[in-house]
């Protein structure tokens, strides 16, 4: 361990002695600047990890070196810095796990109706309607960006602006497939059934740091699907963004404008080719362990929610609330909290053993 921590103090003092210098380049001392401000936290902890294991050295020599009279002293010193070591020891690791650059984003959901007909779509409004309301609970403000209805009540897809501090941080692991057990209301048999819905949480990315040219992007336009009279569009404002490279497609309805539209669709693109990349970033740091919360792939099975026995349960920690109605309500923190600090933990490992 001390190795790694001599590292770091090594590049710490590089930055130092760089910024102590006359900027040269104003764009370098910014970047320093910021490295040197997330380097700090850790090099104060090493500093007192250093001290205490110098302490514990001077400590034992007093009392190998015979001295009666200074002994008791020196043993009760010794005792104190020895319960202080393992603690520095995991604040030091805890700060060296890697940091998610996007914890602080607002987030974009994607919710879609999976398997299971109007059910399905019936538990992807249930979805959006629980997330709406954590993010209430949270003080966050929300956004309905693009949504398609199924005619019953339900979502066929929608899409989601949640903007608040830390928003992404609390959301991530919610990525995957929902499964939901319960019987429809229409079920006269009183049969439980099966269905899915999808979540994608993707951090809301700014113009500059994804740049699309306009070559990569087809766009189509279309009349919106009104609810009839007065709410038909006459005009074709409806925007799909189709993504040439990758195939992406992203159609957005809902405002009045074609601009808007455009504007939000385009805000969904640049959040889906961003979590592309992240993606690729985190599978080649990764590769060499097996994430316990899941990698957040859509095709895997993150949750089921069992109405007959009012039980919500995540399959990747093993987590279960008997308090269904409760958690559908927007209670998401215990579960959060869990998924959170399991993923520490695992991180922590990867740290330990590298």
């Amino acid at each position: 361990m001390l190795d790694k921590l001599s590292g770091i103090e090594g590049r710490f003092d590089e930055i130092e002695g760089e910024l102590s210098q006359p900027a040269a380049n104003y764009q370098r001392t910014v970047e320093l600047s910021k490295e040197r401000a997330e380097l700090e936290p850790i090099i104060d902890k090493i500093r007192k990890y250093r001290e205490a294991l110098k302490l514990k050295q001077e400590a034992q020599a007093v009392i190998d070196s015979g001295d009666a009279e200074l002994a008791g002293l020196a043993s009760a010193e010794l005792a104190e810095v020895e319960a202080e070591i393992p603690a520095l020891e995991n604040e030091i690791k805890s700060l060296l796990v890697p940091k998610d650059p996007r914890d602080n984003r607002n987030v974009i959901m994607e919710i879609r109706a999976g398997t299971g007909g109007n059910e399905a779509g019936l538990f992807a409004a249930d979805l959006y309607r629980m997330y709406a309301r954590y993010a209430e609970r949270e003080g966050w403000k929300t956004e309905l960006m693009s949504g398609t209805e199924t005619g019953v009540g339900g979502f066929k897809e929608a899409t989601m602006l949640i903007k608040g501090k830390g928003a992404f941080s609390r959301l991530k692991f919610e990525s995957g497939v929902h499964r939901v057990q319960r019987v429809p209301a229409t079920e006269a048999q009183g049969r439980i059934h099966t269905s899915t819905a999808t979540v994608a949480v993707l951090a809301e990315v700014d113009e500059v740091e994804i740049k699309i040219p306009d070559s990569d992007v087809k766009m189509d336009v279309y009349r919106s699907a009104g609810a009839g009279g007065q709410n038909v569009q006459k005009n074709s404002t409806a925007v799909r963004l189709t993504h040439i490279p990758t195939g992406i497609v992203v159609q957005c309805q809902d405002e009045r404008s074609q601009l808007q539209n455009r504007l939000r669709a385009m805000a969904i693109l640049r959040a889906r080719l961003y979590e592309i990349e992240e993606e690729k970033r985190r599978s080649a740091i990764e590769q060499t362990r097996k994430l316990q919360v899941g990698s957040g792939e859509r095709s895997e099975k993150i949750r089921t929610y069992n109405f007959p026995q009012s039980r919500v349960t995540d399959h990747r920690i093993g987590f279960t609330s008997h308090n269904l109605p409760v958690f559908l309500d927007g209670n998401l923190d215990e579960m959060l909290d869990e998924l959170a600090t399991q993923d520490e933990a695992d991180r922590l490992s990867a740290v330990e053993a590298s």
